[in-house]
């Protein structure tokens, strides 16, 4: 028994000392029904036989659970068959009573599936998004249910604990969210009970400043350096991608070919050197409903994308770039902050459709959105990014337009005005002070699903 017990935790190290890419991958098909295992695992295959790729082999998840069951996700298996390793998720969103479903299922996986499973995870994350949404501009944005530090704290420690003694004792444990909540010190304290910080960024959103594609590294490396900065923790970067379609954003034209330009510029220096997971393989919503689009291979599962994925003419680091920028202290105030999640919060219910909240509680089998009403009822919102300012004492803020989906996030305020109800996000407070404005003070180069 002791020696299975020290195969396991090793076969966990392993895999998770490992570098990581992948993609997104929500709970449901665009016909809204529950993915089950073949669907999951056509997904996975497509993606580890992208032409022009290879490697795409992890998936993140945003749930333990299968559907509306109290099951472990099919996922589970599928990735068993296919050998793709995961990032586990575990919708904090819920309240208690759902992190304790989330965690039951998380414990039967284990016991279940042994350490076919747990050989094949290379990190858990303890929510996505939540401290944007329990943000008040998240709040006014009417983006969802989020969850306060306090209370990720405490799931946090529950999983800890949960995984005690089992295949994932070594399993290393992270929470994803808006890059400006984590440059937030209200939330710091999320951060300290972490082993990593997943950080979502999307500078196409970002309208408030010059956000072409060309400006798309820059912003990128910006937003890494601050959260690097400002947590002292890894980063794993969780979602980040270019539009294939859709409206125009300030300068950011959503096109096959700047979608290009950025998986050349921002994921091929990355891929194969941070742990990276990119928006998205595959647009999951009704068509209708997705705009812009970040699928690259659109609605369709496909092995061929709609743009070029080689990365032989690529040679730089954007991660090397955004240490240097976060050592140099070269500028003081960054304007319009990464929008950090588009169609985000990828929740149990699928990609961008959200949680829904009906008679104020969220569930994981919903159907709504994340953001919009209570009861939800779109998906795959969009947003502005806000002016965001280092200088001690000076507010965050921000505008959110066009959409009315799920969870996103820009960088912005505790008082940015909403049209539509998309999302931007602060992370909590109306002001950044003291420590965190020095620290962005000392990493922005520039003057952030769901």
């Amino acid at each position: 028994m002791l020696s299975k017990t020290l195969f396991a935790v090793a076969a966990s190290l392993s895999t998770a000392s490992a570098v990581s890419q992948g993609f997104n991958y929500g709970s449901t098909n665009a016909d809204g029904s529950y993915r089950v295992q073949s669907d999951f695992q056509d997904a996975f295959e497509t993606a580890n036989s992208l032409v022009g790729t290879s490697g795409f082999t992890s998936a993140r998840l945003y749930t333990m659970l299968q559907g509306d069951t109290t099951e472990p996700t099919s996922a589970i298996p599928a990735a068993i068959a296919s050998d793709t390793t995961l990032l586990l998720g575990l919708w904090a969103s819920g309240g208690a009573a759902g992190v304790t479903a989330e965690i039951n299922a998380l414990k039967a996986a284990i016991t279940k599936y042994g350490t076919a499973f747990t050989s094949r995870v290379v990190g858990i994350s303890v929510g996505s998004e939540d401290l944007y949404r329990n943000s008040p501009t998240g709040i006014a944005a009417k983006s969802g249910y989020g969850a306060n530090p306090a209370d990720l704290v405490d799931y946090i420690k529950q999983v800890r604990e949960a995984i005690a003694g089992t295949g994932l004792s070594g399993a290393s444990i992270g929470h994803v969210d808006t890059w400006t909540a984590w440059v937030n010190g209200s939330n710091s304290a999320v951060a300290e009970a972490l082993d990593w910080v997943g950080m979502d960024a999307y500078p196409y959103f970002q309208d408030t400043e010059a956000n072409g594609v060309s400006e798309g590294k820059s912003l990128f490396n910006s937003a890494l350096a601050a959260t690097q900065s400002a947590t002292g923790k890894t980063v794993w970067v969780t979602e980040t991608g270019w539009p294939v379609t859709g409206a125009t954003a300030g300068d950011g034209v959503a096109s096959a070919d700047n979608a290009k330009t950025y998986w050349d510029d921002v994921g091929c220096p990355n891929f194969g050197k941070i742990n990276m997971y990119w928006y998205t393989l595959q647009d999951q919503n009704a068509a209708s409903s997705v705009t812009p689009s970040f699928g690259i291979v659109g609605s369709t599962l496909s092995t061929t994308p709609l743009f070029d994925l080689s990365c032989s003419n690529t040679t730089s680091s954007s991660s090397s770039t955004a240490s240097s920028q976060a050592t140099s202290g070269i500028a003081a105030v960054a304007t319009g902050g990464s929008v950090a999640s588009a169609g985000s919060g990828l929740s149990p219910t699928g990609m961008g459709a959200g949680i829904s909240a009906v008679a104020g509680a969220a569930s994981p089998s919903g159907t709504g959105s994340a953001g919009g009403s209570p009861a939800g009822g779109s998906n795959n919102g969009t947003y502005t990014a806000s002016t965001l300012k280092s200088s001690a004492g000076s507010s965050a803020t921000g505008t959110s337009t066009s959409g009315s989906g799920s969870s996103g996030s820009s960088s912005g305020s505790a008082s940015g005005s909403s049209s539509s109800s998309p999302s931007e996000s602060t992370g909590g407070a109306a002001s950044l002070t003291g420590s965190v404005a020095l620290a962005l003070g000392a990493v922005f180069a520039v003057a952030a699903a769901l």
